[in-house]
């Protein structure tokens, strides 16, 4: 049995850049993840201003730009009345975002890893956790290539919608979420759509996120029973439908687009927030925060927790990892009961924008959260 500072559970944006702080840092760190290296996975893909900020901090940005992601510079918001463009103003040193594929982001987070020390294996899956006389998680047990035990002063799960980790130590559930969108979503060349589109109307909304290899991800969000009782055998039949009812305008640039990968699709999750922290465990991504995806708020999330996470876990103290997760709730409650609302898809126009205006103000809040931190250990 060889023994790590941290074993990590799930080899994703939230894991991997879990493992790369904490390697850079100096801790002794084995990532693992059930899947392949460099796969795709369900995303939409956008980075807010946090999330960049961070990445640039990492040094990490530079290898999403030289993989040819699109730099957006405005975001649109689309009403039944109006369209709202607001440009990217520079703030906090970032005045372009990004939207890459999860292919390049979550390499470009694992090869960080990699570069700082941390031992990283793919095809292991985490079948359960060794527990201490006491009950405090010591380790976990993998079923890869060989069956073994890994220990670990620190187990994170950081393994999804899903979390292994998650059930095996019940994490309690601190915030349901009570509405839910069901996705079709894919990807087009040729599409004239300048920065981040979304529109915004009752029943069925999309977005439009400029990506890698000059596509654009464009999904369409409904009503989980529109979703099991319309989408049939043909789902690009009902993508189009509904892409049409929510934008007819892109629904009509489609036209001339070309569709470069399959229709795929998410029939949606209530969200949630657990309880992120216990006796030899942590939990972060969607392991432990995950809201519907309307608002494309997803790996900013993240991102931002592994930090705040990495930070309390390299102080060490008991006081540290409360402190953490009282930061992480507080961050996290106002944008999850937004993003809930928002996921009715049933408000009026003045509704939506006012919860638009709030998710604004969350997201500045937590911007200025992430500027304030202190460089983190490692090479600057």
């Amino acid at each position: 049995m060889k023994k790590f500072d941290v074993v990590v559970v799930g080899a994703r944006c939230a894991g991997a850049a879990a493992a790369f702080l904490l390697a850079r840092a100096g801790a002794r760190v084995l990532l693992v993840d059930k899947g392949s290296y460099g796969s795709d996975t369900l995303s939409t893909h956008a980075l807010m201003r946090g999330a960049v900020l961070q990445l640039q901090r990492w040094n990490v940005l530079p290898t999403i730009e030289t993989a040819g992601t699109t730099p957006v510079r405005s975001t649109t918001f689309s009403y039944t009345s109006q369209d709202v463009t607001v440009a990217i103003e520079p703030r906090y040193g970032v005045s372009t975002l990004y939207a890459p594929r999860r292919r390049v982001l979550d390499r470009a987070l694992v090869d960080a890893a990699v570069a700082s020390g941390a031992e990283v294996e793919y095809g292991v899956r985490i079948e359960d956790l060794i527990r201490d006389d006491h009950g405090r998680v010591r380790g976990v047990v993998a079923n890869g290539r060989l069956p073994r035990l890994l220990e670990a002063d620190t187990i994170i799960g950081a393994d999804g919608l899903y979390s292994t980790v998650a059930h095996r130590v019940q994490s309690p559930m601190v915030v349901a979420g009570r509405h839910r969108t069901a996705v079709l979503y894919t990807y087009w060349q040729g599409l004239q759509v300048d920065g981040y589109y979304w529109r915004l109307s009752p029943g069925a909304s999309m977005g439009a996120i400029p990506t890698n290899d000059d596509a654009t991800c464009v999904f369409v969000s409904v009503t989980p029973s529109r979703f099991s009782n319309e989408l049939g055998r043909d789902p690009l039949s009902a993508y189009r439908r509904w892409l049409r009812e929510a934008a007819p305008a892109i629904d009509a640039q489609v036209d001339g687009a070309t569709r470069t990968e399959p229709i795929r699709g998410f029939g949606g999750h209530a969200g949630f927030i657990k309880t992120s922290i216990g006796p030899g465990w942590a939990l972060v991504g969607d392991a432990a925060y995950f809201k519907d995806p309307l608002t494309a708020h997803g790996i900013t999330d993240a991102l931002r927790d592994a930090e705040l996470l990495v930070r309390a876990v390299l102080r060490g103290t008991t006081a540290s990892l409360d402190e953490y997760e009282v930061t992480r709730l507080d961050l996290s409650r106002r944008l999850f009961e937004v993003t809930d609302e928002i996921a009715s898809l049933s408000w009026t126009e003045d509704r939506i924008q006012s919860l638009h205006r709030t998710l604004s103000a969350e997201m500045s809040r937590e911007v200025r959260t992430l500027a304030m931190l202190e460089p983190l250990p490692g090479p600057s």
